[in-house]
């Protein structure tokens, strides 16, 4: 297990691994410690700053994200991050309360359409991409803060959406001008299209449009918005009497599906520039951009199995050096709920508060606790005292137990870790160690 080393003025060191050094510099007072996950300790005398080169390579994504720091010889740092995927969900949720709010006896919120974010500043991301590249970035420093990184390498993937949609369809493989063209090609929207694609045909009963009886044709969701999107693949034309008995669940749309979702691959072609420059303007260290076949290659010459953090390490480098004996597991909460109700109405028209106290019987929500022998986190709680319980893979442990029960272990923060026993390597290794009296150790 690697213990990580602060200098006197905060800045990092290289980590150590001898044990009995650092419980007697605690013990004595010479040393502190400033986190417990991964952990880390800080000097309080002065020492010298010598440091061996470490690089530090991100295998970027949408769903997982993997991270290693690698010496010539050692890896010093791994991690597996999850990052955040309920913001969709939850800005969903957000536009349906506030447009049912409109139709409420209650005070009037102009519907601000004209007003949009999008349409003021260029450069604009959606919330779901701008709080994953954030999310990026913070990984990032924070193992810049406890390791001292001299260089970071980035992985980024970039998706041929339109080759991906012409293959699970079966058309041909657009070449040369038909991507310039794309799918929507001279259409003024996407409504537009879906009506000229389905050739202004109802898709449930097939009726049309002529002179003798006109029909209202209307633009269906296939899935909801917010699974779905707004994407072509997910309309249909229906006319007004299907539409209306299709939200009313009186019809059935047989056979209409959406198909494969693209939104990670989508995101990985958004976020790949946009997440580089921002680590070039905060980092001190040169941040370089490699690719997925340069991984590929390292990764199946030296026969390492297939891994978000197998995929950093090659990245970084450190395809020969010994592996960590252990390795981080993370994810990314959320870090505020400013909802004050919650959706669901009760009995008699009465709705509860959203809003739980900040502390109860001690504990606060994400606290990390021990039930059972095993580290968990509290997910659920109750002003009584009895909290729910899940592991750092979002697996239930318990839907309540009594407050009494539980072991108070770290405080919550947004980003849940979790040390994790890797199956390669070993912790016997001193090669890039620095001393912690300020002598070096290196190979």
């Amino acid at each position: 297990r690697m213990v990580y080393v602060l200098n006197q003025g905060g800045q990092p060191l290289m980590p150590t691994t001898r044990y009995g050094k650092v419980r007697r510099m605690l013990k004595s007072g010479e040393a502190k410690v400033v986190k417990r996950c991964p952990f880390t300790i800080q000097l309080m005398y002065g020492t010298t700053s010598y440091t061996q080169p470490v690089t530090l390579g991100v295998d970027a994504g949408s769903k997982h994200i993997g991270i290693s720091a690698c010496t010539e010889k050692k890896e010093v740092y791994s991690e597996k991050l999850t990052p955040r995927n309920d913001v969709v969900k939850l800005l969903s949720a957000r536009r349906e309360f506030r447009r049912s709010r409109r139709n409420r006896n209650t005070r009037y919120r102009a519907p601000r359409f004209n007003d949009r974010v999008r349409s003021k500043n260029k450069g604009w991301l959606a919330p779901s991409v701008e709080v994953k590249i954030q999310e990026h970035i913070t990984a990032i420093k924070h193992v810049c803060a406890i390791l001292p990184i001299t260089a970071v390498r980035v992985e980024t993937a970039e998706f041929d959406t339109q080759r991906l949609r012409a293959m699970e369809e079966g058309r041909p493989l657009p070449v040369g001008t038909v991507y310039q063209m794309g799918e929507m090609y001279d259409e003024y929207n996407v409504r537009q299209y879906v009506l000229r694609r389905d050739n202004y045909t109802c898709q449930c009963c097939g009726c049309t449009s002529t002179e003798q009886k006109p029909v209202k044709f209307h633009v269906h969701h296939i899935e909801s918005r917010q699974t779905g999107g707004d994407s072509p693949k997910n309309l249909v034309t229906l006319c007004l009497e299907c539409h209306k008995a299709v939200h009313e669940g009186t019809k059935k749309l047989d056979g209409k599906k959406r198909g494969h979702s693209l939104r990670d691959a989508a995101f990985m072609g958004i976020m790949r520039k946009t997440l580089v420059a921002r680590l070039r303007e905060q980092l001190d260290v040169p941040v370089t951009e490699t690719y997925g076949f340069i991984t590929k290659l390292h990764r199946e010459q030296n026969n390492i199995e297939k891994s978000h953090r197998a995929d950093a390490r090659c990245i970084a480098g450190g395809w020969s050096a010994r592996p960590c004996a252990e390795y981080y597991q993370s994810r990314a909460v959320r870090h505020h709920n400013r909802q004050i109700h919650k959706a669901t109405i009760g009995k008699g028209g009465n709705r509860k508060r959203n809003q739980a106290p900040y502390f109860v019987k001690g504990f606060r929500l994400f606290d990390k606790v021990r039930y059972q022998g095993a580290e968990c986190f509290i997910t659920g709680r109750r002003s009584s005292g009895y909290f729910m319980l899940k592991t750092i893979d979002w697996k239930k442990v318990t839907d309540s137990v009594n407050c009494g029960k539980l072991k108070f272990i770290g405080t919550a923060c947004s980003y849940l870790r979790e040390r994790e026993e890797s199956q390669v390597g070993t912790a016997h290794s001193s090669s890039s160690e620095v001393s912690i009296s300020g002598g070096v150790s290196c190979a």
